[in-house]
C-alpha cells in the first residue's frame, strides 16, 4: 500500500469510526428522552451519578486497555511481527479479566459508602444503579481487548459494529427495564432509584451483546490469524512478562490521562453537592440541578466530542506508523489532517448547539418553563467546550502515539488544578450554582489546548495551519449558523411546529455547510478524495462548479 492510499485509509477510517460514534450518540440522545421522562429529574440525577462513578472505575481499570493493546499491536503488525501480536492478545485478555473483575467487585461492595459520603444522601438512592452497574466493568474489560486487537491491525469495523449493536440493546432495555422496576417498586420511597437502576441494566446488556458479537467476529477471524502465525519468521518471541510490562507501561499514562478527564465529571458532581449541601440546598434539588447538566446538556455536548475521540482511536496506528518510521513529513500531514477533520465536525456542531439551544432541549427532553431555561442557557455559555475538548482529545491521541505519553497526564494535572480553584470560588462565592460547573467544563479543555499546542510545537517542529484549518472553517460556521437560526425562525412562524421546524433547519444548514468548505477553499480537492467515495464526491462537487 503506498503511501498516499495508507493516508486515505486512516482517514477513512477516522470518518467510519466517527460515523459509528455519531449513531451510538444519536441513539444515547433519543432513548434517553423516554428515560428521562420515566425516572424523573430526581431519577436522572441518581442515574447521572452512578455513571460518574462507574466512569471512573471503569478508567482506573480496564477503559484504557483498547487504546494501549491498539499502540502495542500496531507497532508489530507494521514489523510483521505476528507472534508478538498474538501473544499481547493472550496477555491483555488475562489481565483485562483479572483486573476488570476485582473492580466490579469493589465496585458493588462500595456502593453504598460512595452515596453516603460522596454524594451526601441519607436514602442512598445512588447505591441502587450503581450496583447493577458494576458488572458492566467485567465486561467491558474483555470487550476493550478485542477492540485494541482488532484497531491494531488497522481495522475500525468490528469496533463500530459492536458499539452501535452495544448502545440498540442498551436503549431497549434501559427503557423497558425503567418501566417495569418503577411499576414493581411503585411502593418504595425509592421508586426513582429504582427505575435509575432498570437505566443503568439496560448499559450491562448492551455491553453483553456487543461482548458476544465480538467473540463470534474473532472466531471467525481465527483461521486468518493462524495463517499469518505460520508466516511469520521472527524465530525469538518477545517474552510474556516483557508484553505485560509493556502493556503497563503503556496503559498507566493513557489512565492517568483518562482519569483526569473523567474526574473532572466526579468532581463536578462532588463539589456541586458538597458546596450547596453547605449552602443548605436540599438533596434532591441537588440531584435534579446535577441532572439536567450531566444528563442533559453534558449528554448533548458528548456527542461531538466522543466524534473526536472516535477519531483520535482511529489515527492512533496510523501516527505510531509515521513516528516509527521517523517520517517527520508524514508525521505532519496526519497531524494536520486528523486536527482538521476534528474541527470541521466540532465547529458545526458548537455552533449549532449554541444558536439552536431552546428548541433542541424542548425537542430533544420536552423540557419547558424553568428546567427548559435552564438547560438552554447551560447550552448558551458552555458550546465552545465541544471546539475546545475536540482539540484537546485529539491532540492527546497524537502524543500518546508518538510516545510522550506523559504530557497530555501533566497538562490534564494543571488543568485539572485551574479548574478545581475556579469551581470552589465560583459555587462558594457567586450565585452562579450550577453554572459555574458550565464554565469549569469549558476552561477545562481550554487550557490542555494551549499547553498540547505549545508542545506539538516544541518538540515536533509541527507548526499549526490556522487559515484552512480554523479561520475558514469558522467563517462557514458563521454563515451556516446563521442560516440554520433564520431559517428555524422562518419554519417556526409559517408551520407552528418546533420539532419540524428545527428539524428542517438543520437539514438546510448541513449541505449548505459542505457546500461552504468548497467555496471557501476550507476543503480542497486531495482532502475531498481522501473521503470514502471520494472519487465521487470530487466529481460531484467540478460538475456543481463548487471546485
Amino acid at each position: 500500500m503506498t503511501g498516499k492510499e495508507k493516508q486515505a485509509s486512516f482517514i477513512s477510517q477516522g470518518i467510519i469510526l466517527a460515523a459509528a460514534s455519531v449513531i451510538v450518540r444519536l441513539i444515547g440522545v433519543i432513548y434517553r428522552i423516554p428515560l428521562a421522562n420515566t425516572i424523573g429529574d430526581d431519577g436522572l440525577g441518581a442515574y447521572s451519578n452512578a455513571f460518574e462513578v462507574y466512569s471512573i472505575a471503569l478508567l482506573l481499570s480496564t477503559y484504557s486497555i483498547p487504546t494501549a493493546i491498539s499502540k502495542l499491536i500496531s507497532e508489530r503488525e507494521d514489523k510483521k511481527e505476528y507472534g508478538n501480536s498474538y501473544h499481547l492478545l493472550q496477555v491483555g485478555m488475562v489481565f483485562a479479566a483479572i483486573l476488570g473483575f476485582l473492580a466490579s467487585m469493589l465496585l458493588f461492595a462500595g456502593a453504598d459508602f460512595i452515596a453516603q459520603y460522596v454524594f451526601k444522601e441519607s436514602d442512598l438512592s445512588t447505591a441502587i444503579p450503581l450496583k447493577v452497574l458494576a458488572p458492566t466493568i467485567f465486561v467491558f474489560s474483555i470487550m476493550g481487548v478485542i477492540r485494541g486487537f482488532f484497531q491494531g491491525k488497522h481495522t475500525v469495523i468490528p469496533t463500530s459494529v459492536s458499539q452501535i449493536l452495544e448502545q440498540v440493546v442498551n436503549a431497549v432495555v434501559s427503557v423497558v427495564a425503567a418501566k417495569m422496576l418503577i411499576s414493581h417498586f411503585s411502593a418504595s420511597e425509592k421508586i426513582s432509584a429504582y427505575g435509575a437502576a432498570g437505566g443503568t441494566l439496560g448499559t450491562l446488556c448492551g455491553a453483553v451483546t456487543a461482548l458476544v458479537f465480538l467473540l463470534l467476529v474473532f472466531l471467525g477471524y481465527l483461521p486468518y490469524l493462524k495463517k499469518r502465525l505460520r508466516r511469520d519468521k521472527i524465530g525469538a518471541y518477545e517474552d510474556r512478562a516483557f508484553l505485560l510490562k509493556m502493556l503497563l507501561l503503556t496503559i498507566a499514562p493513557i489512565v492517568l490521562n483518562q482519569t483526569i478527564y473523567s474526574i473532572s465529571s466526579l468532581l463536578d458532581s462532588v463539589l456541586l453537592n458538597q458546596i450547596l449541601a453547605g449552602k443548605g440546598v436540599e438533596e434532591t434539588l441537588r440531584r435534579e440541578m446535577f441532572g439536567l447538566y450531566s444528563g442533559k446538556y453534558r449528554l448533548l455536548t458528548n456527542v461531538p466530542i466522543a466524534i473526536a475521540s472516535s477519531i483520535g482511536m482511529a489515527i492512533l496506528p496510523s501516527v505510531v506508523q509515521a513516528h516509527t518510521s521517523k517520517n517527520r513529513v508524514m508525521l505532519h500531514g496526519r497531524i494536520a489532517q486528523a486536527i482538521k477533520l476534528n474541527m470541521m465536525i466540532a465547529f458545526p456542531c458548537a455552533a449549532g448547539l449554541a444558536v439552536l439551544a431552546t428548541p433542541i432541549m424542548n425537542v430533544v427532553f420536552g423540557d419547558t418553563g424553568e428546567a427548559l431555561a435552564m438547560t438552554s442557557k447551560m447550552m448558551y455559555i458552555g458550546a465552545a467546550s465541544v471546539i475546545f475538548f475536540s482539540y484537546s482529545t485529539a491532540t492527546n491521541c497524537i502524543l500518546q502515539g508518538v510516545n510522550r505519553m506523559r504530557m497530555p497526564v501533566i497538562h490534564g494535572v494543571i488543568s485539572l488544578v485551574f479548574y478545581l480553584f475556579l469551581d470552589v470560588i465560583l459555587l462558594r462565592f457567586t450565585p452562579l450554582g450550577v453554572y459555574a460547573l458550565v464554565i469549569g467544563n469549558m476552561v477545562f479543555p481550554l487550557v490542555i489546548c494551549i499547553l498540547n499546542w505549545r508542545t506539538l510545537r516544541r518538540e515536533f517542529g509541527y507548526v499549526q495551519e490556522l487559515d484552512r484549518t480554523f479561520l475558514r472553517i469558522g467563517l462557514c460556521t458563521v454563515f451556516m449558523a446563521v442560516l440554520a437560526l433564520l431559517s428555524y425562525r422562518g419554519l417556526l412562524f409559517v408551520t407552528e411546529k418546533n420539532g419540524l421546524s428545527l428539524c428542517l433547519a438543520i437539514l438546510i444548514a448541513i449541505p449548505v455547510y459542505a457546500v461552504m468548505l468548497l467555496l471557501f477553499r476550507a476543503l480542497n480537492e486531495e482532502e475531498l478524495y481522501d473521503m470514502p467515495k471520494g472519487a465521487a464526491l470530487v466529481k460531484l462537487a467540478k460538475k456543481l462548479h463548487l471546485m
